[in-house]
């Protein structure tokens, strides 16, 4: 599973016509899970969408123009709309992945499944 560096290509990570960006992405593996961190600004929990469709995974979240009842003086961030597709490697278990939206930065536990898992196998004494 080391490979999910390779499994985003640019053919995948396409930009919307709604001016929609690639989010800035970490991942990292462990014994049980892919850990998937990207960047969101802006972005509430209703305007993010996570859909894994066959053997890919897509980010796409809606940040919103303005802050409701706020009246921009300067503004140095646009809003963005944000939109990434992963090719998910085998052996993750698609029926348990787990997000979280935390101050603009979104968290995915993807977990393996338990036969790709590392296992101690005991030894038995004849």
């Amino acid at each position: 599973m080391a490979n999910f560096d390779k499994v985003s290509s640019r053919t995948r990570e396409t930009v919307s016509q709604r001016g929609a960006v690639s989010p800035r992405v970490d991942v990292y593996e462990n014994e049980r899970e892919l850990l998937v961190i990207a960047d969101v600004p802006g972005a509430p929990r209703d305007g993010l969408t996570i859909s894994v469709d066959k053997d890919e995974l897509t980010i796409e979240a809606r940040a919103p123009e303005a802050a409701p009842g706020r009246s921009a003086l300067l503004t140095e961030y646009r809003a963005s709309d944000y939109r990434r597709t992963f090719v998910l490697p085998g052996g993750i278990d698609r029926e348990h992945i787990d997000a979280e939206l935390k101050a603009g930065v979104l968290t995915l536990k993807l977990p393996k499944l338990e036969a790709l898992r590392p296992r101690r196998i005991q030894i038995r004494t004849a």
